[in-house]
């Protein structure tokens, strides 16, 4: 009798793993197809000026938009992900020093990669937002590859990316933004300008960068990631409904709460916000309590 049970349960356990093993090559040649896939997109040209103004904006744009949050102060890159279930995920050195682009990377190439999430060969960026910078207007995102194409040289060489099977199982779940090139429409039209006052439409704009963790209706869910923390509701049945103008505004420049609490940067970006004026805060306060 207890060999039998022994038997039947070998041939139940088998049978699991058998299971997972298609499961998981499933899993394994799916995200492989996606990440290979080359895309037929002509970018437009952005009117990109190399004036002081253009880089002055562009620098603050870099900030406020979190490319030095994942790519460094310097934009020399750097790991931000390091696990070995989810994977090795590397951002970019974006500098022309060692490690990083090569010189004829060029302003096509910059709007390659923000505006459709593509390399100049076609293939997609891996956890590059692009899915929000297509959204920016022509003037802000000329005025990042007017930046970011002059700073200063960063001699930095970094590992490739890699996926670990909980990153590739994720990813064909749709619960990781891997591949940003997917959800972006690379047909539509760009928004050639916003104009920059305390609106619920200027509001509305600037919330785009607040879309991948608090969703497109601001109400937040579950967490973004295996290990964070639930996300908030930012409208006004959230926080900002019960704060004054003044209170949203020092918790996005100094991440303190009038609750007492202290947010994590890398929970809650206020290092981004802080970089934001005060007229995108006050739009982003209108809009936000509006919903």
């Amino acid at each position: 009798m207890f060999k039998k049970i022994l038997k039947i349960a070998g041939i139940v356990l088998g049978s699991v793993v058998a299971l997972v093993a298609l499961f998981y090559t499933k899993v394994y040649f799916s995200t492989e197809a996606r990440i290979n896939k080359r895309y037929d997109i002509t970018a437009r040209a952005l009117p990109v000026a190399y004036d002081s103004a253009s880089y002055e904006l562009g620098g603050r744009l870099i900030v406020a938009k979190g490319c030095t949050d994942c790519h460094g102060e310097d934009l020399g890159g750097k790991i931000f992900v390091d696990d070995p279930a989810l994977g090795l995920l590397v951002a970019k050195n974006l500098t022309y020093g060692k490690g990083g682009l090569p010189s004829s990377y060029d302003e096509y190439d910059w709007t390659l990669a923000l505006k459709h999430g593509v390399r100049r060969n076609m293939k997609p960026l891996l956890f590059m937002p692009s899915h929000e910078f297509t959204r920016l207007t022509d003037q802000d995102l000329a005025a990042i590859i007017s930046h970011a194409s002059r700073v200063p040289n960063v001699d930095r060489e970094l590992p490739e990316n890699s996926l670990g099977p909980i990153g590739r199982i994720l990813t064909d779940l749709d619960k990781l933004p891997l591949l940003p090139a997917e959800m972006i429409n690379h047909q539509s039209t760009q928004v050639k300008l916003v104009k920059q006052e305390v609106s619920i439409d200027f509001g509305k704009y600037l919330s785009v960068a607040c879309e991948g963790c608090h969703r497109s209706n601001m109400k937040g869910g579950a967490p973004v990631a295996p290990g964070f923390p639930v996300v908030a509701d930012i409208t006004s049945t959230g926080n900002p409904g019960k704060w004054t103008e003044e209170q949203f505004l020092n918790t996005l420049r100094t991440g303190h709460t009038p609750e007492g609490k202290q947010l994590n940067p890398k929970e809650m970006p206020w290092t981004m916000t802080k970089a934001y004026t005060d007229v995108e805060l006050k739009a982003l306060y209108v809009y936000l309590t509006s919903l």
